[in-house]
């Protein structure tokens, strides 16, 4: 739960609870519902401030320094059965909680209320939750059952299905070299839709205009295959055994305008740059609104919807944020997952 870019030399271990259910847990009767709050103390809009949306009378709030405090806080509040899990952090906040998390409650989660206190905030972008959203106005919102249905993505080692971890960006290739350059822009005082607009153009001028030699023109050895085993399409102007860029998410929506998987209904939806050619990166602005034809997927961009895929990378992958080792994965849709919304 640090605010710096991080590169974890494992997956997490999770012994995903058995619930035996696929809808929401059971909320018990109360006249007033009961509300786990976890709020990260390094999150962007937490650090040197005041607890905020701590003054809700009733609610469990706790405010972990450690990933692995998650555990147990999470027991907790399926001990207690919480009517809901409000989270007040940024994306990398919602990827620990749901990681660690799926130990206490497997497929079937409370509903969810999301603080958005992040450097990026790309979910509550998505959910068109605004900064300024207290818990409040959340539980105002529930009490009008204004929700909506997201899954998220379960990123687990082949070979140990226990190692996993879930979230809802990820990517390789010069995705990851994108996010480390993301960090530098928060530095300098961009965030959330800034820091991504200011990252895309800075990446996309490097690739551009960078030399053969240049970092940000070389693929990275990836294979991606579809459940059935079948690999996924690759158009050339590299070696086959790489690609550029691989981005995936179920989420719809993205900051700064990014739309790439426009029209795309499928739980995990993903776009590949095969190669870095200058003719296929002047499609770039059209390509992040989700404007392309035939050419363009000719030429090295193409868009999948996928119920899973198997990936083998040689490099480290990014989820939410933060760097996972390379090796053999399995990404899978996550459970059914019910978010509060304004």
């Amino acid at each position: 739960m640090h605010g710096e870019i991080h590169l974890f030399d494992r997956l997490p271990q999770v012994d995903v609870a058995q619930t035996g259910r696929s809808g929401p847990v059971a909320a018990p009767v109360r006249k007033e519902p009961l509300v786990g709050l976890i709020r990260n103390p390094h999150s962007h809009g937490n650090e040197g401030a005041s607890a905020r949306h701590a003054d809700m009378q009733g609610a469990l709030v706790t405010s972990p320094s450690k990933r692995s405090e998650l555990f147990d806080i999470l027991a907790d509040y399926a001990a207690k059965q919480v009517d809901y899990i409000a989270i007040d952090g940024g994306d990398g906040t919602v990827r620990d909680v749901l990681t660690c998390g799926a130990a206490a409650f497997g497929e079937c989660w409370p509903t969810l209320i999301l603080l958005p206190s992040g450097k990026t905030n790309a979910l509550a972008h998505d959910l068109a939750i605004p900064d300024s959203w207290t818990l409040a106005d959340a539980l105002d919102a529930a009490r009008r059952d204004q929700a909506v249905i997201r899954h998220p993505l379960v990123v687990s080692q082949r070979d140990n299905a226990s190692a996993q971890v879930r979230g809802f960006v990820m990517g390789a290739g010069a995705f990851s070299k994108a996010i480390s350059l993301g960090q530098d822009a928060h530095n300098f005082g961009a965030f959330n839709a800034a820091a991504v607009g200011v990252t895309a153009v800075w990446s996309a001028m490097q690739a551009f205009f960078g030399g053969r030699d240049n970092p940000w023109r070389r693929g990275t050895r990836m294979r991606l295959r579809k459940p059935d085993g079948w690999e996924i399409e690759h158009a050339g102007g590299g070696p086959f055994s790489e690609r550029f860029l691989m981005f995936a998410s179920s989420l719809e929506t993205f900051p700064a305008g990014l739309r790439p998987f426009r029209d795309i209904d499928a739980p995990i939806r993903m776009a590949l740059f095969d190669n870095s050619r200058r003719r296929l990166l002047l499609h770039l602005p059209a390509i992040i609104r989700g404007n392309f034809g035939d050419g363009t997927r000719r030429a090295g961009f193409h868009t999948h919807g996928l119920d899973a895929f198997d990936f083998d990378v040689s490099d480290r992958f990014i989820l939410d944020g933060e760097a996972f080792p390379p090796g053999s994965y399995r990404v899978t849709p996550g459970p059914r997952l019910r978010f509060i919304v304004p």
